[in-house]
């Protein structure tokens, strides 16, 4: 992975960026940086009350992935890459979808002063994946706070990381069809979609695997 030190796994809830993250760190013998979402306080009685605690969670999170990406900017002589499952700016796609126009506005001026000076990454590799297929992921991993996210939540999120990456010139990308493929179960799927991360990036790439026969 010449000249790639800052590799970010990107997608919906339930899209395995966080497994794809972690596998590829052992692998490649990265450092890993994933998000704590489980420590937000206000994360569970979102799910229960989206109206309700939409601001507190939004703000818990920015300020969280705030302070986690300024501890990246420290030089680390030893890490010759590092890979995240996520990117500062996706906290945004979440604010969009979940704050009303006041809070957002008052979102927007604190973030805006927080992602001046943030690394951006080398890579980002978005996992898109069909509504059906996130639902079907959510549901198989079973976490207690999540059993409240309905459909319709996880399909406007789809549409907004869909237009947000469809847009995306900040670095390259890799827009990677997940629907046909396991890489956490499956050896073969998994050694693919790293031999095509690892080859040279420029701009957008779109990597369709072919349904297994």
């Amino acid at each position: 992975m010449n000249n790639l030190y800052f590799l970010v796994i990107e997608g919906v809830i339930g899209a395995g960026k966080t497994s794809l993250a972690s596998i590829m760190a052992e692998k490649l013998s990265a450092r890993l940086v994933l998000e704590k979402f489980e420590e937000n306080p206000f994360l569970e009685d979102f799910y229960r009350d989206p109206e309700r605690y939409a601001f507190q969670t939004q703000l818990y999170f920015l300020l969280s992935r705030y302070r986690q990406q300024v501890e990246l900017k420290q030089i680390d002589l030893f890490t010759n890459l590092l890979i995240s499952d996520y990117m500062f700016a996706k906290d945004k796609l979440f604010a969009t979808l979940n704050l009303n126009e006041k809070e957002i506005s008052l979102y927007n001026l604190i973030a805006q002063q927080l992602e001046k000076d943030l690394p951006k990454p080398d890579l980002v590799v978005y996992l898109q994946a069909s509504t059906d297929h996130l639902m079907a992921n959510i549901k198989k991993r079973g976490r207690s706070y999540e059993k409240t996210i309905n459909r319709d939540y996880i399909d406007s999120l789809n549409q907004i990381y869909n237009e947000f990456f469809f847009r995306y010139k900040d670095s390259p990308l890799i827009i990677v069809n997940t629907n046909e493929i396991d890489f956490v179960n499956n050896e073969n799927d998994l050694n693919e979609l790293i031999r095509e991360i690892r080859q040279p990036v420029t701009g957008t790439v779109y990597y369709n695997p072919l349904k297994k026969t």
